[in-house]
């Protein structure tokens, strides 16, 4: 189930604790991508607080919103570009994208299968996506008063097994989001003090959210009968006599004609 558009924008932009929310997770992200040099970036489900960093340097940033969720006009100011989309079905050609962010997009798709392969399909050779999911174990998850208590929790193993079986290589997982989902005023004055210490914790079960990183590899691409035809190496000159044949069956020139 999608929630709506316009509540994610109010959570996100218009309440105290989604702002300290999306500058966590957009932290975090950057951490991971400092940068998206002539790249283009995209995101799908409700990521484009997380892509104003990369709108400067990105060759393209994209916001994909599927349709149950709505669309938005962002970013604020500047040039649109947000597209309503289908959720399984984006309009990206394949391997169009470099970097790619899902936030509100898996836990709540009705077929994560076909999300995720479309996903797959979009990115590029050596592309990276990150998914940011709500953390099973965590207590954003059980408060239905933020975006992350709707839709399927992961554990880190789930998610980990989920994006391996359709052809993602991990390469890195992290948590965030320590500070509880509280909107009260002392909560919120502790936030960056627990931020800084649960990413010290040495298991994933405090964070709010589970984020993985994972890059797609292409095979190098196979056909039948290949590896008979390297061992039986090409022979340019089969058919042709060589040298010593041909001057052994050749006569020799009667020398009254020399």
């Amino acid at each position: 189930m999608h929630l709506d558009v316009q509540d994610l924008r109010n959570f996100y932009y218009r309440s105290p604790l989604g702002r300290a929310a999306q500058k966590v997770i957009r932290d975090r992200l950057v951490q991971l991508w400092p940068e998206a040099q002539g790249q283009t970036v995209a995101g799908f489900g409700f990521a484009v607080p997380l892509l104003r960093p990369y709108l400067v340097q990105a060759r393209r940033v994209i916001g994909l919103m599927p349709g149950p969720q709505g669309v938005m006009a962002w970013p604020a100011g500047l040039p649109n570009v947000s597209v309503l989309c289908e959720e399984t079905r984006w309009p990206l050609a394949t391997g169009f994208v470099d970097k790619l962010v899902l936030m509100h997009g898996l836990e709540t798709s009705e077929n994560p299968t076909a999300l995720l392969e479309e996903c797959w399909r979009v990115l590029g050779p050596g592309g990276r996506a990150a998914f940011i999911v709500p953390n099973r174990a965590g207590l954003w998850s059980r408060r239905d008063a933020t975006p992350f208590g709707y839709g399927r929790p992961y554990s880190m193993g789930q998610l980990d097994a989920q994006l391996r079986r359709h052809g993602f290589v991990i390469e890195t997982a992290l948590s965030a989001l320590y500070q509880p989902p509280s909107h009260q005023r002392i909560w919120r004055k502790a936030a960056g003090m627990l931020e800084t210490v649960g990413r010290h914790l040495p298991v994933f079960a405090a964070g709010g959210v589970l984020m993985i990183e994972v890059s797609k590899h292409v095979a190098a691409p196979t056909r039948p009968g290949l590896p008979e035809l390297v061992r039986r190496p090409l022979r340019v000159l089969d058919g042709l006599p060589s040298p010593a044949t041909r001057g052994a069956k050749e006569s020799p020139m009667p020398r009254d004609r020399l």
